[in-house]
C-alpha cells in the first residue's frame, strides 16, 4: 500500500451510539469544554474531512475558532485552519453550504467519477473537484491525500465515512466522547453502520487514555501500530 496520513477519527456520540436525532435540528451532543478541545486537535492536523452527508444536514463551518490557535498556525507558515475534505458518491452538494465559504482554508471534493463533471460545473470554483473513480475508495483518496502533503488527517464524520474507514483499516486513531444522555430513535444517525471491522471479540482496541470533561467522557483508543500518544486529545 501506498503511503497514507495519520488518520485521526473523532466523534461525539450518545449513550446508545447516536450522532444526532431524527429531527431537522442539529442535536449537540457534547460541551464548551469539548468544543475547545475538538478546536486545539483541529490546529494541530492538516486537513479535515467529513462526508457529503454532514455537509448537507450539519453544514459545519470546519475552521479553527480560537485566535491564538491561528495565529500560531500563521507563526509555522500554514493556513489559519487546515484544509477541507469531502467524499461524495452521487455529487449532492450545494455551493452555498459554509463548507465552500471563500474563508482562505483549501477544499478538496472526491467524487464518484459520473457525478464530476456536474459537481465541477456547480462548485468548481469554490473548491478543486477531484475524479475518486468508480466506485469511490478511501483507500485510494488517503493515498491522495498523502501525496498532497497531507500527513495527518482529522475526520468528523458522518457515520457512512467512519464505517468505511474503520472496515477498510485506514484509522490509526480514535478519539470518542460519550454524551450523558440517551436518543433512542430509530431513525436516528449512528456512529457507525453495518460492516466487518478489524477489532472484534478477539482483537480488542487499546484504550489509550481517558478524560473526563464537564459531563463528558473522552475515550482515546490505539487503532494502529502508528498511534501517536503526542497528537493533541485534551
Amino acid at each position: 500500500m501506498a503511503e497514507r496520513p495519520y488518520t485521526l477519527l473523532s466523534c461525539s456520540m450518545s449513550i446508545d451510539g447516536y450522532i444526532d436525532g431524527a429531527s431537522e435540528s442539529r442535536l449537540l451532543l457534547s460541551n464548551d469544554l469539548d468544543f475547545d478541545r475538538v478546536d486545539r486537535v483541529r490546529a494541530g492536523v492538516d486537513a479535515i474531512m467529513v462526508g457529503a452527508t454532514t455537509v448537507r444536514n450539519d453544514n459545519p463551518r470546519l475552521l479553527v475558532r480560537d485566535a491564538g490557535l491561528r495565529a500560531r498556525r500563521r507563526d509555522r507558515g500554514l493556513p489559519e485552519s487546515p484544509a477541507k475534505v469531502t467524499v461524495t458518491s452521487r455529487g449532492l452538494l450545494d455551493r452555498s453550504a459554509r463548507f465552500f465559504a471563500d474563508d482562505g482554508s483549501a477544499k478538496l471534493v472526491y467524487a464518484a467519477s459520473p457525478v464530476v463533471d456536474g459537481l465541477t460545473d456547480r462548485v468548481g470554483h469554490a473548491a478543486e473537484v477531484v475524479d475518486g473513480g468508480e466506485p469511490l475508495r478511501l483507500v485510494t483518496l488517503a493515498e491522495d491525500l498523502h501525496a498532497r502533503g497531507v500527513r495527518r488527517l482529522m475526520v468528523e464524520g458522518g457515520g457512512s465515512v467512519h464505517t468505511q474507514l474503520l472496515a477498510d483499516d485506514l484509522v490509526d486513531e480514535l478519539q470518542l466522547v460519550v454524551a450523558p444522555f440517551f436518543v433512542g430513535e430509530p431513525a436516528a444517525r449512528r456512529f457507525v453502520g453495518e460492516g466487518h471491522f478489524p477489532w472484534h471479540a478477539g482483537r480488542r482496541a487499546v484504550l489509550a487514555d481517558t478524560r473526563q470533561l464537564g459531563d463528558v467522557v473522552l475515550l482515546r483508543y490505539a487503532l494502529s501500530d502508528r498511534y501517536d500518544a503526542a497528537m493533541p486529545s485534551a
